[in-house]
């Protein structure tokens, strides 16, 4: 069963740490995920209270990327039109054109949607572009150093063993 755990924490946490740039999976519960697979294997050295602290990060980090764009692009100046068009951009962005799509998605989504509101200041219509990308790289920022940080976690309390299961079978 630890071999089992071992392999779906490694999985989970690397899928987890690619999930933070694809924004199809969710990568830091898929990174908990692998967390929490390592947390229960026979040898686990992760304490309760890391399990605990990981989870507060991970909802944080979550309730965070959820926020941000429309906070961002409130605090550039933006409407509703701009929060919609940068939501519709990331997911049109992904399945036209990856993955650079993800990321100019986001930009050209917001944009849009502000010209589609208000088609007599294109300059705001930018800023608002600039904001809805700066939150897209903080939220990737943030989802990715937590994912990161738990498959350190993971990758140090799984290695000393798999290193001497290696061993024994080669």
């Amino acid at each position: 069963m630890d071999i089992t755990l071992s392999v779906a924490a490694f999985l989970f946490s690397i899928i987890g740490t690619a999930g933070c740039i694809i924004p199809v999976l969710p990568g830091t519960v898929m990174s908990y995920a692998g967390l929490l697979c390592a947390y229960f294997t026979s040898y686990s050295h992760i304490s309760t209270p890391a399990v605990w602290i990981w989870l507060a990060v991970s909802v944080a980090v979550c309730a965070a990327d959820y926020f941000l764009p429309a906070w961002m692009t409130r605090r550039f100046g933006g409407s509703k039109a701009g929060a919609i068009g940068a939501t519709v951009g990331v997911i049109a962005g992904f399945f036209l054109f990856p993955p650079f799509g993800v990321i100019l998605g986001p930009f050209m989504g917001a944009v849009l949607g502000e010209l589609l509101h208000d088609k007599s200041d294109p300059a705001k219509a930018l800023l608002v572009g600039f904001g809805s990308f700066l939150s897209f790289i903080v939220g990737t920022g943030l989802k990715l150093a937590a994912s990161v940080g738990m498959f350190i976690h993971v990758a140090t309390d799984t290695y000393p063993v798999v290193r001497d299961w290696l061993a024994t079978i080669f």
